[in-house]
């Protein structure tokens, strides 16, 4: 929210709606304006200045800098995609990015949180997040994801989304660019939007980030590398190693969001790309795959003097995670429950995709070794056809159209499988799709 009123008193001072020299309201009186909170004025405020935008005179408030205003402001291209809907409760949902939460009421999911609950508040909390769990966390990624990380180097946040913005914020300066994976996550384009890059698309084809058509001159490249999103994808080793040199060569950042990244069918989940060179690459995790993004509880690993100047910035935004969530999680951590759910999932989502392929058999599919969703290969039209049919019938399901920054590269419907409620109603699902695709 901060960064749409970021952009909207840029282009109220551009177009000199807001003209050199006026004062602005206090922090305070412009979050009871709007209706928002006083931290989403402030962190717009503080970007603005950074930007030298607003200028602040002692004792008197928060003024348009002088000269400022009259150059105009270029708008940035926002995509106008529609909003993803919730779906009903009678309707089968296939979309990807949701893990399945039916397994997670039980015994170790509610203690941890009942005993997490007696922690008391907290005035001050280390930006890093609580030492207890950066420590039980980096046991965890060490064994689960080839993740060897510094605890200096660790710092919790609210999920990968939360520590991509962190990481913008801190790094990027106005009209950097950067690489998003093209078709992508489009949250993960909003945010960089949002903190004033330049976004770059850059291809992907059937093995994820196409990396010898990668421009020089990106600060950062963010990329899903253990399943592409949507594509499916997995990074070959070949690709990772040039991935590093080209950052190194280029001294840029690689932004690796783990998606998707325990869970693999053919062979053993490959190593974090952070493992690889942690020098060069910001490692970005989250819960909301492994268990419920309700947990809202991720990470970031980096070089430490990176983090330092991550965990400073957040600070600054006024920017935390509840201490709550964090000590449940350090609680399943500790306790082993997170390793038992997580090889639970595995087989259940082995047996969840087994469904998928079974009935959607005689279609192209790809991506479908790794992660929760595959894509069907079919043409742009017939995708959008089966698509808007399978949402009359009761199945909500999306098209690789959606996922795209800029023109369509490539066509298929995205099949989520984390979503349905039970293996028949997914089963009914996937047959639906595959009379209208086939």
């Amino acid at each position: 929210m901060s960064a749409q009123l970021v952009a909207q008193l840029r282009a109220a001072m551009g177009e000199g709606r807001l003209a050199a020299g006026e004062r602005l309201p206090s922090s305070r009186a412009l979050a009871g304006l709007l209706g928002v909170s006083r931290t989403v004025v402030t962190e717009a405020y503080e970007q603005l200045y950074a930007e030298g935008w607003l200028e602040g005179r002692h004792g008197s408030g928060t003024y348009v800098t002088e000269g400022v205003a009259a150059a105009p402001v270029p708008r940035p291209q926002l995509e106008t995609k529609p909003a993803r809907r919730a779906a009903a409760p009678e309707e089968i949902d296939l979309r990807p990015g949701l893990a399945w939460i039916g397994a997670l009421d039980t015994p170790a999911w509610r203690r941890a949180w009942r005993l997490a609950a007696g922690m008391p508040p907290q005035q001050r909390q280390d930006p890093h997040g609580l030492l207890g769990l950066r420590e039980a966390l980096a046991d965890y990624i060490r064994r689960s994801r080839g993740v060897t990380c510094p605890l200096d180097g660790l710092l919790i946040t609210r999920g990968a989304t939360n520590g991509l913005d962190l990481l913008a914020a801190t790094v990027l300066r106005p009209g950097d660019r950067v690489g998003v994976e093209e078709p992508g996550y489009g949250r993960a384009r909003a945010v960089l939007r949002g903190r004033g890059a330049e976004l770059v698309p850059c291809p992907v084809d059937e093995h994820g980030l196409v990396v010898d058509a990668l421009p020089d001159d990106l600060r950062i490249v963010y990329t899903t590398p253990s399943h592409q999103f949507p594509m499916g994808g997995v990074l070959p080793v070949p690709r990772r190693q040039a991935l590093l040199a080209w950052a190194r060569r280029n001294g840029a950042l690689i932004a690796e969001d783990d998606y998707d990244g325990e869970f693999r069918y053919d062979v053993a989940p490959l190593p974090a790309l952070y493992g690889l060179d942690p020098d060069v690459v910001v490692y970005l995790g989250t819960t909301a795959k492994i268990l419920t993004a309700d947990m809202g509880v991720g990470w970031l690993g980096g070089r430490p003097d990176l983090v330092a100047q991550v965990a400073l910035r957040r600070e600054e935004l006024n920017d935390r995670t509840a201490v709550v969530p964090q000590d449940a999680l350090r609680l399943l951590l500790e306790r082993g429950d997170l390793d038992r759910y997580v090889r639970r999932m595995r087989g259940e989502y082995a047996r969840r995709r087994e469904v998928v392929v079974r009935a959607l058999d005689g279609l192209p599919l790809r991506g479908d070794t790794a992660g929760l969703h595959l894509v069907v290969d079919v043409p742009e039209a017939a995708a959008a056809r089966a698509a808007g049919e399978a949402a009359r019938r009761g199945v909500v399901v999306e098209t690789l159209e959606r996922h795209h920054m800029g023109p369509v590269r490539a066509s298929g419907l995205v099949i989520g499988y984390g979503s349905a409620a039970t293996l028949a109603e997914l089963r009914e699902g996937c047959e639906i799709v595959r009379t209208l695709a086939g």
